[in-house]
């Protein structure tokens, strides 16, 4: 919990920057609409920023980057062009593919500085708690030739920066879960409960989403890292086994007969009746790629084949290849068809939407 407060040196207010002054987050720390109002991001400390006023204890403060273009939808009106989409949020960086700034949430208008393929250049000017900036060192001196003289006194010494008043965005609350008989935890551990936002399970701090917690879902809290914390949940998944097949039969588990009438629009409009199925669908090879951070159904760095669908609908679907067949895989030529059989990882990418298979082998078509 970030509480109210305001930072002293030696008995003072530290001065806020001046307009057209350049800092640098010291900390991470929220970006908000207004003073003290809706949080529409949050920065990474090292990142640069435009001081363009201050009210308060707040600095006004303009911030540029890169976006991915698939999380954004534009608009028609308004002051500005366009509004991030992504429903976990998205990334700002400070160039493409190039390091991380911060996260836009859900919602956050965005003006459009200019645009390349698969990426938004864009800038947008709000708020941010003063003593989690700190000047550059041009803008330092600048300040200092400016302030009036005064008797030279020893330094003060260094005190913790205070943290911003109100909550660094909206926390799901947490609290001991009471012990029961059959189940419940030792006294004294830490439980909270998932809200109705079905808040992301992340492989690490902003890192790769594993999966999203249903509302309600008690997760068991482990640890803390800043406002970061380290949860366990425990609950069951369907695993069938030879359903429907007497002994010796020769029987397949449901989840393994592979499914051949499938089309990657239906698996994408139905995807949680499709997760985990076997399926076998003509495809187009285009390239092999590796998956950056924001596809969050790969891990980062994996292979995966883009390619499309040959049905009338043309849509593309990602293939996730395993370490022994990619040396095979790397020999396609583009736009060569294949017949791919891979289990469905997830119908719908969070990123496009598009279905993600796990390759088990493929075919090429002559």
């Amino acid at each position: 919990m970030i509480l109210l407060g305001a930072l002293l040196v030696g008995g003072l207010f530290l001065p806020a920057p001046g307009a057209g002054q350049w800092a640098q987050v010291a900390v991470e720390e929220n970006l908000r609409a207004e003073p003290n109002g809706t949080i529409i991001g949050q920065l990474v400390p090292g990142s640069r920023l435009r001081v363009v006023g201050s009210e308060g204890s707040w600095s006004r403060v303009t911030v540029e980057g890169s976006v991915w273009l698939a999380s954004l939808q534009a608009r028609g009106f308004g002051a500005f062009d366009l509004v991030v989409t992504e429903s976990e949020g998205e990334n700002l960086r400070d160039e493409p593919r190039g390091r991380i700034l911060g996260r836009l949430g859900e919602g956050t208008l965005l003006e459009e500085v200019s645009r390349e393929p698969g990426w938004a250049r864009v800038r947008r000017t709000a708020w941010i708690w003063t003593p989690s900036l700190e000047l550059e060192a041009g803008a330092r001196e600048e300040a200092t030739t400016r302030a009036p003289a005064a008797e030279p006194q020893e330094p003060p010494p260094e005190q913790p920066r205070q943290p911003a008043p109100g909550p660094p965005s909206p926390p799901s609350p947490t609290a001991p879960r009471p012990a029961t008989e059959a189940d419940g935890p030792p006294a004294g551990e830490e439980w909270m409960r998932a809200g109705p936002s079905r808040p992301g399970l992340l492989t690490a701090p902003a890192g790769d989403t594993l999966a999203r917690a249903w509302s309600g879902a008690d997760l068991r809290v482990l640890g803390r890292e800043g406002n970061w914390a380290r949860v366990r949940m425990e609950g069951w998944i369907w695993l069938p086994g030879n359903v429907g097949a007497e002994p010796g039969d020769g029987g397949q588990a449901e989840s393994d007969v592979v499914l051949r009438e499938a089309d990657p629009s239906q698996i994408s409009g139905d995807p949680e009746r499709y997760q985990g199925r076997v399926v076998e669908l003509e495809l187009q090879f285009i390239s092999v790629e590796r998956a950056e951070r924001i596809r969050t159904d790969f891990q980062e760095g994996e292979p995966f084949l883009l390619t499309r669908s040959v049905d009338a609908g043309r849509g593309f679907v990602y293939v996730a290849i395993p370490a022994d067949l990619l040396p095979e895989v790397q020999r396609l030529t583009p736009l060569a068809r294949i017949r791919v059989t891979g289990r469905v990882r997830t119908g719908a990418a969070a990123l496009t939407g598009s279905p993600i298979l796990d390759l088990m082998e493929f075919q090429v078509r002559r």
